[in-house]
């Protein structure tokens, strides 16, 4: 496989941390908890049970794309995190050097709803969880990618997606 980034994306506690981590592990490639790379700004926004806007987001999503592209030059492929909800913020992440390979985590969304609740120091409170759905644009086809809809245990999950990789080269 070339150089690849596999971004775990979708809305709050659909797992994304929880499955990059552990695919991240797996490969033996670099993780970059997308979080951490949100302002203060957004965070308190987020916090405050406010949505980001567009214009909050797109400093997040260039520093994103930015890590992909330093591991791709220290010629590493790489795991992240993004909610990634909207098509054209997964064209800013797809410009990173290397393939950018989207794994949208889709399970029910009570159960999103019941690992919000269950989090504990979490900035993301579960009241933004219905801004996240209404904004989310499923993956187009011609991304590339692929949808888990399943509420498995991470390590059920991680080996879809292996699977999945592995089918592709």
């Amino acid at each position: 496989m070339d150089l690849t980034h596999i971004v775990v994306m979708g809305v709050a506690g659909c797992g994304k941390s929880t499955v990059a981590t552990a695919l991240a592990e797996r490969l033996g490639w670099p993780f970059c908890e997308g979080d951490d790379l949100h302002s203060e700004a957004n965070r308190a926004k987020m916090r405050a049970g406010t949505p980001l806007d567009d214009d909050d987001r797109a400093p997040w999503l260039a520093a994103l794309r930015d890590w992909m592209s330093e591991q791709a030059v220290a010629g590493r492929s790489s795991v992240l995190t993004c909610s990634a909800l909207k098509q054209g913020y997964r064209d800013v992440l797809r410009e990173a050097q290397g393939e950018v390979y989207f794994v949208h985590l889709a399970p029910p969304t009570d159960l999103n709803a019941e690992r919000i609740a269950a989090r504990e120091d979490h900035y993301m409170p579960a009241t933004l969880l219905d801004s996240q759905l209404e904004a989310l644009e499923e993956l187009a086809p011609e991304e590339a990618g692929m949808v888990v809809r399943t509420g498995a245990g991470p390590e059920e999950v991680v080996e879809l997606v292996l699977a999945h990789l592995a089918q592709r080269t």
